[in-house]
């Protein structure tokens, strides 16, 4: 509303000005008509002076309104060359002057040649005669014409001027109107925003104390969590070091059991045994044989299932362990830190026919060891799953991003179907083929050590197209409240 009241007063304004400019210039051309005719009257009077007097005082002064003329008569063509009617006027006065010009000079030229009853004829013949009655005639037209003119231009310009100052007048009271009006709602949003501040502000009370309660629920839910994994990965080593044992004792009783065997089957079938040293397999046939063959397969079976489970529950105390662990934060110089990995997988690259690339790299402050098992995990992972036959390469970058530091560890590798791209941080979850050693909990390993470094983690990956992995951490991280809500494992006496 503004906006179109300030462009009508000025497009009022702009129309008041020009019809004022219109009455100005009715007023320059009725003078300059009036000038034009007042330099006629000039030259007549003085030509008349000199007819009587001869005096060169009059000649002087006729010739100079003579030479005024025309320059007159061209501006007044000028200023009216955009009314058609008056250009027409104009046109007849100008042949009536010029007609005026031509017996003024005749009667000058007759009495400079001492013939003043020619000048005499002469002059009664101009005043017999129409040029004079004309130039009087189409003056008064003119001057009707712009009088006309000038009634309708100046009542135009009043309305005009009247008009904007209806608009400029209405739109001050609109100006002042909306600033009421806005005061009034600023008054009106500030008293709302108060109340809504003092209910956000009752409301964060209450939702602070809340989250500390869940929060001390959770930490709580997940210390309880941490202990009952350290005491049922402590509890159950007992009853799987027995199996391992009488395990061993069954491999060894394995040996005195199927030599008995053979050396009965010896004596039903009365022949003598043959001498087997106390070490050596004894001699077995038909479903002797078989049955000690299935026998070493079972042992092999229960030996194979004891190692598994004791290196699962070996990852479970880990976890519970680097739960536990403090985190020191330090200055850390990442590109040297993940250099040191490289090196200590040269070998496996080698073996690998991979080439680890490690690009600049952004210092942070965070923890050192932290780092390291994050790392260590996702490049010793981009070589374990390499394509065979394909020469690998690993790429580790970084940037700076709002306060946070963002790595990426890319390879060509196998790839990881879409499907599994979470399945892959579950604890003992794998994806893929299961052609490599592994308990499934490097990667779920590594996303907990990232999440206590207040960082976030994601992949990226297709089948046969290598993989992403995006570890985004704060530039400059400080010790969390968890890490002083460590529990303590109990003894073993306990």
């Amino acid at each position: 509303m503004l906006v179109a009241v300030s462009v009508a007063s000025v497009l009022l304004v702009n129309k008041a000005r020009g019809d004022s400019a219109l009455v100005v210039h009715t007023i320059e051309v009725e003078n300059q008509t009036n000038a034009l005719l007042l330099e006629i009257r000039r030259a007549e009077s003085a030509a008349r002076g000199y007819l009587l007097t001869s005096g060169p005082a009059f000649l002087a002064d006729h010739e100079q309104a003579v030479a005024a003329i025309i320059p007159d008569i061209d501006k007044l063509s000028a200023l009216t060359a955009d009314n058609p009617y008056q250009t027409e006027n104009v046109k007849r006065l100008r042949v009536a002057i010029e007609t005026r010009l031509d017996q003024f000079a005749r009667e000058v030229k007759f009495l400079k040649a001492g013939e003043p009853q020619n000048a005499i004829a002469l002059v009664r013949e101009a005043a017999a005669g129409d040029s004079t009655a004309t130039i009087r005639d189409v003056a008064d037209a003119m001057r009707a014409e712009e009088d006309r003119l000038f009634a309708l231009r100046t009542a135009n310009a009043d309305h005009s001027q009247l008009l904007a100052s209806t608009v400029t007048i209405a739109g001050s009271a609109l100006v002042v109107a909306l600033a009421g009006l806005s005061v009034f709602l600023v008054r009106r949003s500030a008293r709302a925003r108060d109340e809504a501040e003092a209910r956000l502000r009752d409301n964060n009370l209450n939702l602070e104390a809340t989250v500390d309660e869940r929060t001390a629920d959770l930490r709580e839910a997940n210390d309880e969590i941490q202990r009952f994994a350290y005491i049922v990965s402590h509890d159950l080593r007992s009853p799987l070091v027995n199996i391992m044992g009488f395990t061993s004792e069954l491999e060894e009783l394995r040996g005195d059991i199927f030599r008995r065997i053979a050396a009965l089957a010896h004596a039903a079938a009365l022949t003598p045994v043959p001498p087997v040293a106390a070490d050596a397999e004894p001699e077995l046939e038909g479903a002797d044989k078989q049955l000690s063959q299935d026998f070493s397969e079972a042992l092999g079976f229960i030996k194979s299932s004891i190692g598994k489970m004791d290196r699962l529950i070996s990852a479970i105390l880990n976890l519970t362990r680097e739960g536990r662990r403090q985190f020191e934060p330090e200055r850390i110089d990442t590109r040297e830190l993940i250099e040191t990995i490289a090196a200590t997988l040269a070998h496996q690259a080698v073996e690998a026919q991979a080439e680890i690339h490690i690009e600049p790299l952004p210092r942070i402050v965070s923890d050192r060891l932290g780092l390291e098992q994050i790392f260590s995990n996702l490049i010793d992972n981009a070589i374990k799953y390499l394509k065979p036959g394909v020469p690998g390469k690993i790429t580790v970058r970084g940037r700076t991003k709002l306060g946070f530091a963002i790595f990426e560890v890319t390879d060509n590798g196998r790839g990881i179907d879409q499907k599994d791209h979470q399945r892959i941080f579950d604890l003992f979850r794998r994806a893929g083929t299961q052609d490599k050693p592994g308990q499934g909990i490097g990667l779920a390993h590594v996303r907990a050590l990232v999440r206590r470094l207040g960082g976030t983690m994601s992949v990226a990956s297709e089948l046969n197209t290598g993989s992403t992995f995006t570890i985004t951490l704060p530039i400059q991280w400080t010790v969390s409240n968890r890490n002083g809500d460590s529990w303590q494992p109990p003894s073993p006496s306990s």
